[in-house]
């Protein structure tokens, strides 16, 4: 048997046994370093797959956005930081080369062009000073983020040229409601995890008629970014360092936490972006002692299924 033979059965007998997605050879030979360094004070808190294996990640007390090489391991600034003028939580882009960015403390939605970092839009969504716009997803023609200080949700245009509100029957608690949200196959329907409490809520995207997902009793403690691959949800769960894997009913209604996943180098991780076989998670370290001087970093984990 040829080497390579030899290579692609033992690669094979390990997802056997495992049960995790293998990486393609070409894959294995191409990946990154496990940690991608960011610059000193950075505070990232969210991330997003782009095009031709990059990946955005956002600063939440400046706004600025930085592509990541995860190959090279290298990052270089796209969205240039305008501290007090905007913030980077949680962030998408999509096929038109549009990154569109929850703005956190301002209550508002950006839109900036992926390539050059120029601002398209800057939308009010919530003009109280209790809000916090923490994510976003994209399905159709519109690009959804949640506030974590209401039960709202917002239907963005992707053209920047509407905005939408949808009211939610989600009972609001103390602490952080609605962060992240994931957007289904079925254009019906959106995911959200209201952190404070552990719940996943499906979501009607026209009239934001809220059900809690059947999770056979398991809660999704200290919940934040998403990430739905077919039926498998992707739950970070930033201050347990992990993230939990539930597989989804048909109709979103209920589904089973299979495994979690880790890594010793995951220090609060808040998002999750898959790029080339892995999963990229964004460290915010929430909670240390002088943020704005810490270093900060993104880990590698192996994609899994």
């Amino acid at each position: 048997m040829k080497r390579t033979s030899v290579l692609a059965a033992l690669l094979a007998s390990a997802a056997m046994t495992t049960g995790a997605a293998v990486v393609p050879q070409a894959g294995l030979a191409q990946a990154g370093p496990e940690s991608i360094d960011l610059p000193t004070g950075y505070r990232p808190e969210g991330i997003a797959a782009g095009p031709r294996g990059t990946l955005f990640v956002g600063s939440i007390p400046t706004g600025e956005v930085r592509r990541v090489d995860p190959r090279a391991g290298t990052t270089e600034t796209v969205v240039a930081p305008r501290p007090g003028v905007a913030a980077a939580i949680g962030l998408k882009a999509d096929f038109s080369n549009n990154l569109f960015v929850a703005g956190g403390p301002t209550g508002k939605a950006f839109i900036y062009n992926a390539t050059t970092g120029a601002e398209k839009a800057a939308l009010q969504l919530s003009p109280g000073p209790d809000t916090f716009i923490n994510d976003v997803t994209i399905s159709g023609r519109s690009a959804y983020f949640t506030d974590s200080r209401s039960a709202s949700i917002f239907a963005v245009a992707r053209d920047g040229s509407a905005v939408r509100e949808i009211a939610t029957d989600i009972p609001l608690t103390e602490g952080t409601n609605l962060n992240g949200i994931s957007a289904t196959k079925n254009p019906k329907w959106l995911l959200a995890i209201q952190t404070s409490t552990g719940t996943l809520w499906r979501i009607n995207a026209s009239t934001g008629a809220a059900t809690a997902v059947d999770l056979g009793g398991a809660s999704l403690t200290n919940g934040d970014g998403l990430l739905l691959r077919g039926r498998n949800l992707y739950v970070v769960q930033n201050r347990s360092n992990q993230v939990a894997v539930v597989f989804l009913a048909t109709n979103y209604a209920s589904g089973t936490v299979t495994r979690t996943l880790t890594s010793p180098l995951l220090d609060v991780p808040t998002t999750i972006a898959q790029q080339d076989g892995f999963f990229y998670l964004p460290n915010a370290r929430f909670g240390i002692e002088s943020p704005d001087t810490a270093a900060y970093a993104i880990t590698r984990i192996p994609f899994a299924r």
